[in-house]
Order: C-alpha cells, then sequence, then structure tokens
C-alpha cells in the first residue's frame, strides 16, 4: 500500500505543468489484461471491460466490469510433498473517476483515480494432505470494494495499477464448519488499449 501511495504521489509531481487531456463530452470503451499480486501472496490473471465518459478534458468516468482469479498462501513442504493455499474468484463492477496530467506536445499521460462497486468473490481451500472430506468447501461472499489506482496512457494504450480493497472471506468444510479465513484484497498490474475518446490535444 505504502509503495502504491508513494506512486501516486510521484505521478502529480512529474506531471505538474501545462495541463491538457481528451475532448470532453467524448465515449471511450478500455479494454486491459493483467497479473494480480494478492496480500496474503500468490499470484493470478485479471480481466476489465470499461466504458468511460469524458466529462471534462481532463477527466472521465466510467463503469469497469471484470474479475480476477488468483492462488494465494500457497505452502510448498517439499520433504514431505504437500502442498497447500486457496484458491478465489471474484467478478465486480466498479463505478471510476480518472483525472489526467498531460504536458503539451505529448501523448504520454499520466492518471490517478479511484472508484467503488460491488464485488462479489468466492474462495476455495486445497491441501495435498487430508483426505477430501476435510478439504474446504467453496464459500461465495460479496460486499462494497473501493479501489484507487494511477497509471498513464501513451496513444491509445494503457498501463494502471490498481489497489482492490475487498474484504475477507470464511473458509468452511463440507460441513458448513467454518474453518479459517482468507484475505482478499488484491494489486491489478494491467495492460490494455482502448478506443474512442476523442484524440488528446496539443
Amino acid at each position: 500500500m505504502k509503495k502504491f501511495l508513494i506512486l501516486v504521489i510521484s505521478v502529480l509531481f512529474l506531471s505538474i505543468g501545462h495541463l491538457y487531456a481528451q475532448e470532453q463530452g467524448k465515449f471511450r470503451v478500455g479494454l486491459d489484461l493483467g497479473y494480480t499480486i494478492p496480500t496474503s501472496g500468490g499470484g493470478g490473471l485479471l480481466f476489465y471491460l470499461e466504458p468511460k465518459y469524458n466529462i471534462r478534458d481532463n477527466m472521465n468516468i466510467g463503469l469497469r466490469i471484470g474479475g480476477a482469479a488468483m492462488v494465494r498462501d500457497l505452502v510448498y513442504f517439499d520433504n514431505m510433498n504437500e502442498l497447500s493455499g486457496n484458491i478465489s474468484v471474484n467478478g465486480s463492477y466498479v463505478l471510476t473517476y480518472d483525472y489526467y496530467f498531460k504536458s503539451e506536445g505529448s501523448n504520454f499521460a499520466p492518471f490517478v483515480g479511484a472508484g467503488i462497486g460491488w464485488m462479489r468473490f468466492a474462495a476455495i481451500s486445497f491441501d495435498s494432505d487430508v483426505e477430501p472430506d476435510e478439504a474446504g468447501n467453496l464459500s461465495v461472499n460479496s460486499s462494497f470494494a473501493p479501489v484507487l489506482r494511477a497509471g498513464f496512457e501513451a496513444g491509445k494504450f494503457r498501463l494502471s495499477l490498481d489497489y482492490n480493497i475487498v474484504p475477507k472471506s470464511d473458509i468452511v468444510d463440507l460441513q458448513g464448519n467454518v474453518i479459517g479465513e482468507t484475505g482478499n484484497s488484491y494489486l491489478g498490474i494491467a495492460l490494455g488499449f482502448y478506443v474512442g475518446g476523442g484524440k488528446w490535444r496539443n
């Protein structure tokens, strides 16, 4: 989290100057693919589709529709040939706001943004050393989840970092008993492109 905040502050300071951005009143649609880094360790993949509307020349609002699949809390015991961890999948609908910084005469545009939305997430635990009837069962939860993000656009391409603050979920056994909990927050690193939105103004 500290590294993310440092990145946001750095983008703000590096981008001060003559500020320009996309054309007000234009629509755009973006598609992002990337990698997730759960706060509890592990990794996974993400996918975002985000239609947006430019409410000003340097800001827009949008709806981020997407999901992520992650393997977390992964532990491997080599001498016993055992593997344990958690698998989670989530889908989300997030209302977003981005503010852009652009220097005159450049197609490079850093941005910072935030969002709030509804996220549905499922988690299951696994352990290669336990009996199938003792394994963790699927636990499904849903909640409001805030998002912080920053990155840059160059032409029609986009690189972004987003921190998704997702509540923890319970892990239950096949009898419905809670046997633990697992964190769901994650950092996403995404690369994508967008169409529409007008042209960056020089």
